[in-house]
């Protein structure tokens, strides 16, 4: 990618994060402008991406070599990883919260349900361990 490419790149991913911001910040106050403010973020935020596909596959296209195919894999490898881990520990997160919060209300109630409520919390923080270990197997096949 030239310069120029990637100073338009920047200013795309920049201002579809501020604009929509802005629209919310400076927006009416009513119910309506949340479903506004996520059009807007959606519109933005597509059309960043499509700015930036089109500046990435835009250029001239070239034979692809061995050594550039091994390192598309290996970089593929990694983003798998990257988000195979984040993905399990935001949805696993989400299920400790759920479930931590339900298992403190019944424990309040009732102390004698705490083995049970912990059993429900652990099996949410399993996901994140699950994820994990795929992360590293797919490490280590890289």
């Amino acid at each position: 990618m030239t310069l120029a490419t990637k100073i338009v790149f920047i200013v795309a991913l920049i201002l579809s994060i501020i604009i929509p911001f802005g629209y919310y910040l400076i927006g009416e106050k009513n119910k309506k402008r949340y479903k506004k403010t996520i059009g807007v973020n959606a519109f933005f935020f597509f059309g960043a991406f499509a700015i930036a596909s089109i500046m990435m596959f835009g250029g001239d296209v070239q034979a692809a070599d061995t050594s550039a195919a091994a390192s598309t894999a290996t970089g593929l490898g990694y983003l798998a990883a990257a988000l195979v881990t984040g993905l399990s520990c935001i949805g696993g997160g989400i299920a400790v919260a759920s479930a931590a919060s339900a298992a403190l209300g019944a424990i309040s109630e009732d102390s004698s349900v705490l083995g049970k409520s912990l059993i429900f919390v652990g099996l949410a923080e399993g996901v994140c361990l699950y994820g994990l270990i795929i992360s590293f197997m797919i490490l280590g096949k890289l």
